[in-house]
């Protein structure tokens, strides 16, 4: 045998295992396939939706599991602790310091007839959670296109029953919490299993072809709110004082009555009380009536002129027209 057949035999020789040793190979390496592929973490925010042969058997929560492994047993995980959105009338690229948005059009979302037959532009956001991972996952073929066509069709409806002042202006808030209440409330009926968080209104402004007019009807309606504000100031400071002095002219009119009538009771109880006392001595009563008379009326005489009661014939000599006393 040449030294070339010697090397080829060495090269071909095989090592002899025991069929012991290779059971217990394949067993081991079956145990950590098994170990491997059946053991699962699920995380604090998520649950596990474990699926056998595509039925659903069971949902485990955050921590360390088994399934049955080589595809027997499916799992899924469900983040039911996070947020969700979808964004209508517009789309965030990337959010930070400075949000930037992506500069296509969709006005096909946005673009609403109000209840006067209007036109507004609409950009809203719907966040949602997961509260039942089965029903998400199983009882709706795509969650996310139906959350979105049931929350444009909700607005709509919302936005078709308002004016067009009342949906830029005066009630946001009011059409964002009923379309809240509308979404969330049309969701359960079709088992999506998942719950509305808020609803939020971005920008509700007319389109841009008719924003001049729009703002020239809103110019003369602040103009018009400050000729009403600057009257209600007038009136807030006249009616309060003209009622002032209304007031006070009543009270002093009171007054007055309750004055005069106090002393028309007075003057007559003293009128009473001297003709009690004229009664009793009416010589006296005259005499002093006479002289507190002629204590009033005498300081205010210019010329006092005395004549005896019993001269006769004074007339011609008395010279009325020139001075004396």
């Amino acid at each position: 045998m040449t030294d070339f057949e010697e090397i080829k035999k060495k090269e071909l020789k095989i090592p002899n295992f025991s069929k012991k040793k290779v059971v217990t190979t394949i067993i081991i390496v079956f145990a950590v396939i098994f170990v491997i592929t059946g053991l699962y973490t699920v995380n604090p925010e998520e649950v596990g939706v474990i699926q056998r042969f595509g039925k659903y058997v069971s949902t485990t929560d955050p921590g360390l599991h088994f399934k049955i492994p080589f595809g027997i047993d499916k799992l899924t995980k469900v983040k039911v602790k996070q947020v969700y959105k979808e964004e209508f009338g517009f789309r965030t690229l990337r959010s930070g310091i400075k949000t930037e948005f992506s500069r296509r059009n969709y006005e096909n979302e946005s673009i609403m007839l109000s209840g006067d037959l209007n036109i507004a532009e609409v950009e809203w956001i719907v966040q949602y959670r997961i509260k039942d991972p089965v029903r998400y996952l199983f009882n709706v073929r795509n969650v996310e296109e139906t959350i979105r066509d049931v929350s444009e069709s909700i607005m709509r409806e919302v936005v078709g029953d308002r004016s067009v002042d009342e949906v830029i202006v005066l009630n946001r808030k009011e059409i964002a919490v009923q379309t809240e209440e509308m979404v969330g409330k049309l969701l359960d009926e079709y088992k999506v299993g998942i719950e509305i968080v808020t609803v939020n209104l971005q920008n509700v402004n007319p389109p841009e072809r008719v924003k001049p007019a729009f703002n020239e009807v809103n110019s003369a309606k602040q103009e018009k709110e400050r000729i009403i504000n600057e009257a209600w100031q007038k009136y807030n400071e006249v009616i309060p004082e003209a009622k002032g002095k209304a007031k006070r002219t009543i009270e002093e009119a009171e007054g007055y009555a309750v004055n005069r009538v106090n002393r028309a009771e007075g003057d007559a109880e003293r009128f009473i009380s001297m003709y009690d006392q004229y009664r009793l001595a009416k010589t006296v009563t005259k005499r002093r009536m006479y002289l507190e008379t002629m204590q009033k009326v005498i300081p205010k005489v210019e010329k006092i002129y005395i004549v005896d009661d019993e001269q006769k014939g004074i007339l011609p000599l008395l010279n009325l027209d020139k001075g004396g006393n």
